[in-house]
């Protein structure tokens, strides 16, 4: 080989050594930027892809009675889902399947199951592979569908066709359509309406609680989330060999009230049939213990379903047992007057002249619905007398009867665990007039909520202690152990035992054939309690035929197992709360008492005469 031939070859070798170096620098070069300058981004976006963190969402606690019947309870649902591309032509009749079980309409599901083919944004041929069909379907509701889904026949002899057609079948039938794999809550109301004021709701979406038991305690009702860190093939198929954290969602608390259903139960239909028979604008009740402050039930008319409360309007589901304030009427005579008795100012047999219905004060006449005389302390509350009250109160003088109406809890929150609770309202004293101590003891110039005005009442049933009202005995985990327990709270001692006891006497003398509520005695049971018809307050002062009308009592009248307070507001066919308020009181205390086994405290020859067949005239009766 000649000396240019070697030259030539030696060239060449030259050349593909150096195409070989740069190739292999190439290949350094990029195992270098891969490697090192671009590990921690790389790696990053190969962990997007394959590791995958799964939030898990934690079970809402329950609302129970006290007795542990379900008042709300949290449901896992589904979100069913499909893909239409797997459905052909045979969208039509997946639809008409699929429509009454998931309460859809045949012809807008059939428009959404359709496939549709269009150009994306690159120009590349798509189709609709993800449709949401309906969200919160309870799992038999998917049961349902699936098994309707798989005995679908389309017409067709399945076993001519080709194996291609044949999984096309097959997939429409249990791939086509499908639920979501991430788990959604609904919240169900297994009674409906009954207690929806003490219950609320919670969003749809959110599951924040928005009103009642639901708002006030979501935090401990809501639990805490729980997560999934684990990595995925190319599928998103789960690799359970290389998950990291498996963290369970702690499930929220179970909230216990003070509620008995069965109580709740009977005070609704009890109000129920009043509203039908005095349509008033609304009504409430509330049934109390006054040695604990428990609540055993509390209604609220015009009611709600919280399993749907965007159907009703606002008004419907405020609660206006602690929400709504309204002057008390002759149902705050009790503050005055155990107030006077407390103090050693009066007796119950001292006596006033009520001015034979017309009291000059102030430049101002005071009237009684009855030409009244001579009264004692005693007579006054049993007759209601108006007069009465007021001469008591200016006896007892305006800075005492401030401090005791303060005392009793009105003028501020009671603190019972419901949102949005009012005050009512009490003027200090610099803004008093010269008649409001004249005016203030027939309930006047003052405003309260139902639940003031019972747990007032329930304070003279206690031996003069005010209670703290409450809703919630206790909180419990998903097993049942109790971890929060919540005791009775006494507020403080507002009269004397002996005052109280004064006051009861007096109370019950309005039950009896002189008092104002003959409609309020119970077969079995001594009663004490108070009427009340307040004229309702407008722009312009008192407006004309328009009432609160009222009942709030206890029983048995000398150691009180319940405290009930009837309200209605602008009652027709009547309305003194002797006449409207009273026989509800009666109906509920009687269902309640045998509802709960309470011992009777009047034996046979002691009983009053039933409602039904009254000894005394059914003479229209006053406040």
């Amino acid at each position: 080989m000649n000396s240019s031939g070697t030259t030539s070859q030696t060239k060449r070798l030259l050349f593909l050594g150096a195409c070989l170096g740069v190739c292999f620098a190439a290949l350094a070069y990029r195992l270098v930027d891969l490697q090192v300058l671009r590990h921690e981004q790389l790696t990053s976006t190969a962990r997007k892809n394959t590791h995958r963190t799964f939030m898990r969402e934690p079970r809402r606690g329950d609302i129970r009675d006290v007795r542990g019947n379900l008042l709300a309870t949290s449901v896992f649902v589904k979100t069913v889902c499909a893909d239409p591309s797997l459905l052909g032509e045979y969208y039509s009749e997946v639809a008409r399947v699929l429509a009454p079980i998931l309460n859809l309409n045949e012809g807008e599901l059939a428009r959404r199951l359709q496939p549709q083919v269009r150009l994306d944004a690159n120009g590349r041929v798509t189709t609709n592979r993800y449709v949401v069909l309906a969200h919160k379907v309870r799992a038999e509701t998917w049961q349902v569908a699936q098994e309707k889904l798989a005995k679908l026949a389309f017409g067709v002899d399945e076993q001519k066709l080709t194996k291609a057609q044949r999984t096309f079948f097959r997939d429409l039938r249990t791939k086509a359509v499908f639920a979501d794999s991430v788990e959604d809550q609904l919240r169900v109301y297994p009674g409906n309406s009954i207690a929806a004021h003490v219950l609320g709701f919670v969003g749809r979406d959110d599951h924040l609680g928005k009103e009642g038991i639901e708002a006030s305690l979501n935090s401990k009702l809501t639990g805490a989330h729980g997560w999934r860190m684990t990595e995925t093939d190319a599928r998103k198929r789960e690799l359970v060999n290389l998950r990291a954290q498996d963290v369970a969602p702690r499930d929220g608390l179970n909230v216990v009230l003070t509620i008995d259903a069965g109580v709740q139960h009977i005070a609704e239909s009890e109000l129920a049939e009043a509203m039908k028979k005095h349509t008033p604008i609304s009504g409430s009740v509330v049934v109390m213990r006054p040695k604990t402050g428990e609540i055993l039930a509390m209604v609220t008319f015009p009611n709600f379903d919280p399993n749907a409360p965007g159907n009703y309007p606002a008004e419907h589901r405020r609660n206006r047992v602690v929400n709504d304030m309204s002057e008390p009427g002759s149902t705050f005579k009790v503050v005055v007057v155990s107030g006077a008795l407390n103090d050693k100012i009066v007796s119950l047999r001292e006596t006033f002249d009520c001015e034979r219905g017309n009291f000059s004060f102030a430049g101002k006449v005071l009237r009684d619905h009855d030409p009244y005389g001579i009264l004692s302390v005693e007579s006054i509350i049993t007759k209601s007398s108006n007069i009465g009250s007021a001469k008591i109160g200016i006896k007892l003088g305006e800075e005492p009867l401030y401090n005791y109406i303060r005392s009793f809890g009105f003028g501020e929150r009671t603190g019972i665990i419901l949102p949005g609770e009012a005050g009512g309202i009490v003027h200090p004293l610099k803004r008093w007039s010269k008649l409001s101590i004249s005016r203030i003891p027939m309930g006047h110039e003052v405003a309260a909520t139902p639940l003031q005005m019972v747990m007032m009442m329930g304070a003279i049933a206690n031996g003069g202690k005010l209670m703290r009202p409450s809703l919630v005995d206790h909180l419990e985990d998903s097993s049942g152990r109790v971890v929060a327990k919540f005791a009775p709270q006494v507020i403080r001692e507002v009269v004397r035992p002996e005052a109280a006891a004064q006051m009861i006497q007096a109370l019950k003398t309005v039950i009896g054939p002189d008092g104002t509520a003959v409609k309020a005695k119970l077969e079995f049971f001594s009663v004490a309690g108070k009427t009340g018809t307040a004229q309702k307050a407008g722009p312009g002062g008192y407006l004309p035929g328009k009432y609160f009308s009222s009942f709030i009592g206890f029983f048995p009248a000398n150691d009180a197992e319940l405290c009930i307070s009837v309200l209605l507001d602008e009652p027709h066919n009547g309305y003194y709360g002797g006449q409207t308020a009273a026989p509800v009181f009666a109906r509920i205390a009687e269902r309640a008492a045998n509802y709960l086994g309470l011992k009777p405290d009047l034996v046979p020859s002691e009983t009053f005469v039933s409602n039904k067949k009254p000894l005394v005239s059914n003479r229209p009766t006053r406040n």
